[in-house]
């Protein structure tokens, strides 16, 4: 079966943008890998509407990609803050390569306005495709071959 002849509903890249494929969710994930983890803060980081930005929690905490904790503050109502799961924190490498593409295709001519390096070396980090066998080095597209996997279902016309 050839590329084009296999189904793409159950895609994982399809399937993974169904649950944060939306450019609010995406910076709220930027923002909770950033240490944001309340309501307010998000919304005041974020300039977004309480409405999308309450649907969008809701959505990546039913996802599994964020949970919910109570806290409260003295004399006030009980409310939640927002912490990452393992799932959502599987999303730093992607978050990380978007931000790469970002300062290499659309950054501000100024520099990146986020450093992110490497705590003990102090070094840029950066995020590359490699074969899981660790002689190999830093892949290109053009050094893989993409074969149906065992998932994989022939197109209905």
């Amino acid at each position: 079966m050839q590329y084009l002849e296999m189904d793409t509903e159950n895609c994982p890249v399809r399937r993974a943008l169904d649950l944060v494929g939306e450019k609010w969710s995406l910076l709220i994930l930027r923002d909770a890998f950033n240490g944001v983890r309340r309501y307010d803060d998000f919304r005041r980081h974020l300039g977004l509407s309480e409405a999308v930005l309450a649907d969008r929690l809701r959505k990546l905490v039913a996802a599994g990609i964020l949970r919910a904790e109570p806290y409260r503050e003295p004399g006030a109502r009980t409310r939640s803050q927002y912490r990452l799961t393992s799932k959502g924190r599987d999303l730093w490498p992607v978050l990380l390569a978007l931000k790469q593409w970002g300062d290499s295709h659309a950054g501000d001519p100024a520099g990146t306005p986020l450093d992110i390096r490497h705590a003990d070396c102090g070094a840029p980090v950066r995020v590359e495709v490699v074969c899981a066998d660790e002689d190999h080095t830093t892949l290109t597209p053009y050094q893989v071959t993409v074969r149906p996997g065992p998932a994989a279902r022939p197109r209905r016309d």
